[in-house]
């Protein structure tokens, strides 16, 4: 059996989908869909249900992702042990990112890798969405973390899942809607509003969503950092908009968060272009990350 078909098989199994996994395994959908079904044959199961756009673990996929998991796990260690051994194999990474790192997990990931990986270096860039892709455009990075919406579709670009998340309402604690679990944008349509600085993905995103909801939001602040944007909804200058894992991770006795129905999602991605060949560093970094969101 070829181990790293069962790597490939965890992979799949995360994002459920055939070309978000073959961007992450850096090859083709026909490829990964080979791979796949010569493990099938071997095992004489099927491992998933499979329908137009998706997969789906089966019982018998459910029962192997377990036990693939470790053994993926063992070959990355093995892997980097062998690396560490090698004095020849040294590289820089350079790796772009959203300002907001620490409640997604991302510096935790990049020092994880640092550790484990002497001979790998990485050199971080903070940028909004747009900045970080004219980045890659012009090959000053060679990953970046990025967030965008759903629907974006940029063919010049590989995008490997990292994590989700979705806009909450930023209450004052006293608030008539305070203790809501959930409401609609129509209901906080009069209130003024402080978002993030124009030009950044999320004031869009807010701007965007309002005018879907049929009205202009009134907007009474703009600024660079959701620390101010909290302390000024606390003193009762207005409320916010914003994603729900960074306020979770800022949020005080202070403020409350509201979910906001239907959900608005956002999704963050590892990008690289599609053009340019990765470093076998950046490769054993995205590796890394895959393994560790799979344990």
């Amino acid at each position: 059996m070829e181990i790293q078909y069962l790597a490939e098989f965890v992979v799949l199994a995360q994002t459920e989908n055939y070309l978000e996994a073959a961007d992450t395994l850096f090859m083709s959908q026909s490829t990964l869909s080979k791979h796949i079904k010569a493990l099938e044959r071997e095992l004489g199961v099927p491992l998933f249900d499979r329908t137009t756009r998706r997969v789906h673990l089966n019982q018998y996929g459910e029962i192997m992702l377990e036990y693939a998991k470790q053994i993926a796990d063992i070959q990355y260690q093995y892997t980097t042990a062998l690396n560490n051994q090698t004095e020849s194999i040294k590289h820089t990474i350079i790796i772009g990112s959203i300002p907001v790192m620490a409640p997604y997990h991302i510096t935790d990931e990049i020092m994880e890798f640092k550790k484990q990986n002497k001979n790998y270096s990485v050199n971080l860039i903070e940028g909004e969405s747009a900045q970080l892709k004219d980045l890659l455009r012009q090959n000053k990075c060679e990953l970046a973390f990025i967030r965008d919406e759903d629907e974006e579709d940029d063919d010049e670009f590989a995008k490997i899942p990292y994590e989700d998340d979705y806009l909450v309402a930023v209450l004052p604690s006293y608030h008539i809607l305070a203790n809501e679990k959930e409401i609609t944008l129509e209901q906080i349509q009069f209130e003024d509003f402080l978002f993030l600085q124009p030009g950044s993905l999320l004031y869009n995103i807010c701007r965007q969503e309002c005018q879907k909801a049929d009205f202009t939001p009134n907007i009474a602040y703009t600024g660079q950092r959701a620390e101010n944007i909290i302390d000024l909804v606390e003193k009762g200058m207005g409320i916010s908009l914003l994603m729900r894992k960074p306020i979770e991770y800022l949020a005080t006795p202070k403020i409350r968060i509201v979910d906001i129905t239907p959900t608005i999602t956002t999704k963050i991605r590892i990008y690289y272009k599609k053009d340019r060949k990765l470093s076998v560093a950046a490769k054993h970094l995205i590796n890394s990350i895959t393994i560790h969101k799979n344990l």
